[in-house]
């Protein structure tokens, strides 16, 4: 028994305290763990990977919370990363580059596909894997999205992590998942899923409506290797911006096509003053610790659109909190019958008014007559 010791003493470097594996993990890295508000994948610094290949780093949102991470990885012209294996979810997207995947079954057998710009493709859970460059001349990005810091933290053991015999089966899917085939699996707008492993190209992928989060907006989540995650595709039409809505932190938001800006708050502050973010292709950012308004303009002369992973999918939503506000529709609610969102009604005039004037610098002007009325043709 120790005694007439300060507590803080105690505390401060003890070994026995505030343990995080996950964080001792990314020491041993050896890459740099960028953190920061929001970044663009082709302009953060990256360096020699020797665990995985390749040269990369780690992207620590600021509100990336507690469950998952994200890194970027260049594979140079003619390489490939190191085979690998884990017990955890990663969704790997191409921002640039061709190359190929080979996925390695039980059975021996091997499962390779083609990718290029736009495509998106999901890990087996535990399932041996190789990305390989296939350009002699081009280096590729990847940007991939995981819940290792939730599996890390839990088991603490690397073994289990890299090293782990275990098969799961169920999580394989079917060899035409691998090819780019899918299924469709219809709930509701907003919450219609496509099951895969593999989409060759989401930049052009058909996109149901979700008119509940206005401006002629469409959306997909994604079940990619039955994986629990949260993957969602958004779209908007040019001139258009979406309703505000908030949710908790965890959300890594990846920008695909298109540009504009997207403004955060939380409850009592200043919409418009508060938090803004340029966005382009390559853009990522995470809305922070929550519950946080955000609100997504498009001031491209195209659709814009913007890929989003999280902790917790639609199909298997983890947490109780998630379950909940999924049968609650709560994400395209209005917040005034309980749920999420902001209806155009309701914003504050000036989120209009910031729009028009973004849209007057680049010669363009807003297409929300539709939605916003009579305020929408005020000057």
């Amino acid at each position: 028994m120790v005694a007439n010791t300060n507590s803080d003493d105690l505390s401060r470097n003890n070994p026995f305290f505030l343990i995080d594996p996950y964080r001792e993990f990314l020491r041993d890295e050896g890459v740099p763990v960028i953190e920061q508000y929001s970044v663009n994948v082709f302009e953060i610094e990256l360096e020699p990977w020797k665990r995985l290949g390749g040269l990369g780093a780690y992207v620590h949102l600021e509100g990336r919370g507690d469950f998952c991470n994200c890194f970027v990885v260049k594979i140079p012209a003619g390489d490939q990363l190191n085979a690998e294996k884990h017990v955890f979810d990663k969704v790997v997207y191409v921002f640039q580059g061709r190359g190929s995947t080979t996925i390695e079954l039980p059975s021996g057998k091997r499962n390779s596909f083609e990718w290029g710009p736009g495509s998106m493709f999901g890990i087996p859970l535990n399932a041996r894997h190789q990305i390989f460059n296939g350009s002699g001349s081009e280096d590729a990005i990847l940007a991939c999205s995981t819940n290792a810091p939730i599996y890390m933290n839990l088991v603490h053991n690397r073994d289990f992590i890299f090293d782990n015999p275990f098969v799961f089966q169920e999580r394989l899917g079917e060899d035409r998942y691998f090819a780019g085939e899918g299924e469709f699996r219809q709930v509701r707008p907003g919450r219609h899923q496509w099951e895969t492993n593999f989409v060759p190209d989401i930049v052009n992928f058909d996109l149901p409506i979700w008119n509940e989060r206005g401006a002629g907006g469409r959306n997909i989540m994604f079940t990619l290797a039955d994986s629990p995650m949260h993957i969602h595709l958004s779209e908007f039409p040019l001139g258009t911006y979406k309703k505000a809505h908030r949710h908790d932190s965890g959300a890594h938001i990846f920008i695909v096509t298109g540009e504009g800006y997207s403004l955060l708050w939380h409850e009592g502050q200043d919409p418009v003053s508060t938090r803004k973010v340029d966005w382009k292709l390559g853009s990522l950012f995470a809305p922070p610790d929550g519950p946080t308004y955000h609100q997504h303009f498009n001031t491209a002369s195209a659709p814009s659109r913007y890929l989003v992973t999280g902790f917790s999918g639609a199909r298997y939503p983890v947490l109780e909190s998630a379950r909940r506000r999924n049968e609650a529709r709560m994400s395209d609610k209005s917040i005034k019958l309980g749920g999420s969102q902001v209806e155009y009604e309701d914003e504050d005039p000036r989120i209009f008014e910031l729009f028009r004037s973004e849209l007057a610098a680049r010669g363009a002007a807003p297409n929300m007559e539709r939605y916003l009325g009579a305020r929408a043709g005020a000057a």
